[in-house]
């Protein structure tokens, strides 16, 4: 029941890697639980994204249908296959009523790495079982979803990816007004602080409800 996926995650290095932990209470890591910052709701606000870990979804979680070994190598084969570039300045923007952080301009290079991490590294990805499907179908898909999901496993890959760091769960329209000024002065100017994307990340989640961890960081243009 293992899970895996390849995510984007701040180097430990980058003040974002500290400051985002912080905000959702979780090093993804070291596994260690972390103080979050005094804002009322916090803790049930972040819980679900918490569970992740901080990040950016490359290749979304899926169960393995080749061993972990395998899979690594092919994730290092992949990262050194590819070269650093610069990621856009990042702000927190409302996405569909998830409060995240996101490019503030088109990366073309960020959109490759993704789609090569869907489609490069399928062969790993065992097929969705019903309940994954019914799960997936909760919020309604358009129809381009449901065809990257019956090819892809997932709905939101490839044309109808878009690149976010989750910060919260989907808020009504009281908790984002609430939630938007501590959460700027918290972050204020590190996401919009110049940063390469230099590595990948191979989380894992060890069971049903277990949290995610980054296993590995794979540097881009690196060697296996």
């Amino acid at each position: 029941m293992m899970r895996a996926a390849v995510y984007w995650a701040p180097e430990i290095a980058d003040p974002l890697h500290a400051l985002g932990s912080a905000w959702l209470g979780r090093d993804a890591e070291t596994a260690a639980a972390l103080r979050q910052p005094d804002v009322p709701g916090i803790a049930e606000i972040t819980a679900d994204a918490r569970g992740y870990g901080l990040h950016a979804t490359l290749k979304p979680p899926f169960r393995l249908a080749q061993p972990y070994g395998v899979l690594r190598q092919a994730v290092a084969e992949l990262a050194a296959s590819r070269r650093p570039f610069a990621l856009p300045p990042l702000s927190i923007q409302n996405l569909k009523g998830f409060l995240a952080l996101r490019e503030t301009a088109p990366c073309p290079p960020l959109h490759a790495l993704a789609d090569a991490c869907v489609t490069g590294l399928d062969a790993f990805r065992a097929p969705p079982d019903e309940a994954e499907l019914a799960r997936r179908r909760r919020a309604p898909l358009s129809p381009a979803h449901e065809a990257m999901l019956a090819a892809w496993g997932y709905p939101y890959v490839l044309t109808e990816w878009q690149f976010h760091v989750t910060l919260t769960r989907r808020l009504n329209a009281a908790e984002h007004d609430a939630i938007q000024p501590p959460l700027h002065a918290y972050f204020a100017d590190i996401p919009a602080t110049p940063r390469l994307v230099t590595e990948i990340c191979l989380f894992t989640q060890s069971g049903p409800g277990a949290p995610f961890l980054i296993a590995e960081r794979f540097p881009l243009g690196g060697t296996v």
